[in-house]
């Protein structure tokens, strides 16, 4: 059975990709490490925090490639430390989310074992532009003979 996607619309353009974002989300999430939350600041800004007890920044890394925002984090274990008990792994981790068009990551911070990502969504009316109407030569000639006539007759 062929599975019909709704993205394939020709009056969703642009979106042919989204599918398959959704897709490789959904496969890339399956572990909960880090737990996060997500915090709505304002209109216009969102505060993604992630709990990274134990990494310092050196530890972790930031990056927006696309319209994703990756955050990597990763311990290493002390080589000369002898351990009785070991209950606390040194641990890996990737976190990836997918930012709309035109959300911009501000800030990153870490605090008392948070990680805050603060992100800017842009408002909607700053984006909204008229798109000026060009006429080709020819159709502008015919224009002028076409009001010169009707003037002419007048």
């Amino acid at each position: 059975m062929t599975r019909v996607s709704p993205f394939r619309s020709p009056l969703l353009l642009g979106f042919d990709r989204l599918e398959e974002v959704l897709d490789q989300m959904s496969k890339s999430q399956s572990d909960g490490y880090p737990p996060y939350n997500v915090i709505q600041l304002s209109e216009d800004r969102i505060r993604i925090t992630l709990a990274v007890a134990g990494f310092s920044s050196d530890d972790l890394d930031i990056m927006v490639e696309g319209n994703q925002l990756h955050i990597k984090g990763g311990q290493t274990d002390d080589p000369a430390a002898v351990y009785l008990h070991r209950g606390i792994a040194a641990r890996q981790f990737q976190r990836t989310f997918v930012l709309a068009e035109g959300i911009n990551v501000e800030d990153a911070m870490l605090e008392s074992g948070l990680l805050h990502i603060d992100v800017i969504r842009p408002d909607p009316a700053d984006r909204v532009r008229k798109i000026a109407i060009r006429a080709t030569p020819e159709a502008a000639r015919r224009a002028t003979r076409l009001k010169t006539a009707r003037a002419g007759g007048a």
